[in-house]
């Protein structure tokens, strides 16, 4: 079927069908109705080489995100699906810069912004990391009408075309599930630590907190604020788990759960004591195969770079409706199932 077609049938002009297709300019509800119901029906999809063509330059995309190597390596997953994603549809007329921002320092996290917003991207693809800066930008994106996709975290008040990542809350539940099923009938009370700040990482704290209130354990509750590229001193961490000698188990919210592994060790040597973490980035990957951490919750970084791309590509190029929310697996690795690193996400 062909726009000329579609306008037929809807009793309109192909310059109304094409706004209708994408989102420009004013069409009435009712009108607009009857051209998406039609565009249903026939299952209509513009040619994306047409397109191009037509706009004789290619569709460019930004993804801010922070930089590769922080996080234990974590965004440098993110990127690689990104990567992946572009690769898939560059053929169509897609081009994608991937801007990376220090997101210890906030001054750096706002010359990235600056930088994505002096570019007039067709989209953009944001990792809202800080919600205090990231939502004046968000709100930048609104008034110059470039849509958006959030990875990995939320923010709350964002109106992003697509939402991808985990849910974060059921998160947090699982992994207090699994230090409940780690201790088994021993009695003693658990930690959650998280970060302080992150909106995603404090629903993590949330889901753990809900769960052990739920099954009745104890529960003791340690936060970092993000100053610096320091997490938190070993001597604070070491003090942490000595003053909590009652500790079956801690659960660490965040990718670097390997610095707190390291430091417990000894505190394993001397009972049982489990430890559940975030993200399989290779410091975690390894402590997980030597049985230094028992868990590990992923959240399949590299496919939600991936998805990122092709959310932005179906609703931009193609001008078609796309899921408002892709929800990551709350995928669960211990020593018997961890992949290979060069098989993971």
């Amino acid at each position: 079927m062909t726009v000329k077609e579609i306008a037929e049938l809807a009793g309109v002009s192909i310059g109304t069908v094409d706004r209708v297709i994408h989102n420009r300019g004013r069409v009435s509800a009712e009108t607009a109705k009857k051209i998406e119901a039609i565009i249903d029906k026939h299952q209509y999809t513009p040619s994306p080489i047409a397109q191009r063509l037509k706009r004789n330059r290619a569709y460019r995309f930004c993804a801010l995100v922070p930089r590769r190597g922080q996080d234990s390596g974590y965004w440098g997953q993110i990127i690689q699906g990104i990567h992946r994603g572009t690769y898939e549809v560059e053929a169509l007329g897609v081009e994608t810069e991937v801007i990376e921002f220090d997101h210890y320092d906030i001054r750096d996290f706002r010359k990235a912004m600056e930088e994505t917003l002096r570019k007039s991207p067709d989209g953009v693809i944001f990792a809202p990391t800080i919600q205090e800066i990231s939502e004046p930008f968000v709100e930048n994106l609104h008034k110059k009408q470039v849509p958006y996709v959030f990875i990995d975290s939320d923010l709350p008040g964002g109106k992003p075309i697509c939402k991808i990542g985990q849910d974060s809350f059921r998160g947090g539940y699982l992994a207090g599930k699994l230090l409940h099923l780690f201790m088994g009938s021993a009695s003693g009370s658990v930690a959650v630590l998280y970060a302080k700040g992150s909106y995603h990482i404090e629903r993590r704290r949330d889901g753990f907190l809900h769960y052990a209130a739920e099954h009745n354990i104890t529960t003791k509750v340690k936060n970092y604020i993000r100053k610096d590229r320091l997490i938190l001193p070993k001597s604070e961490i070491a003090n942490f788990l000595d003053k909590n000698n009652n500790l079956r188990g801690v659960f660490v919210s965040y990718v670097d759960v390997h610095q707190i592994a390291e430091i417990a060790e000894s505190k394993r040597n001397k009972g049982k004591f489990f430890i559940v973490g975030y993200d399989l980035v290779p410091a975690n990957h390894r402590l997980l195969k030597e049985g230094k951490i028992d868990a590990i919750v992923s959240q399949s970084p590299q496919e939600q770079g991936r998805q990122a791309i092709l959310s932005l590509y179906q609703y931009v190029v193609l001008g078609k409706k796309i899921n408002t929310n892709i929800e990551m697996p709350l995928d669960i690795y211990i020593q018997d199932n961890v992949p290979d690193f060069s098989n993971s996400d």
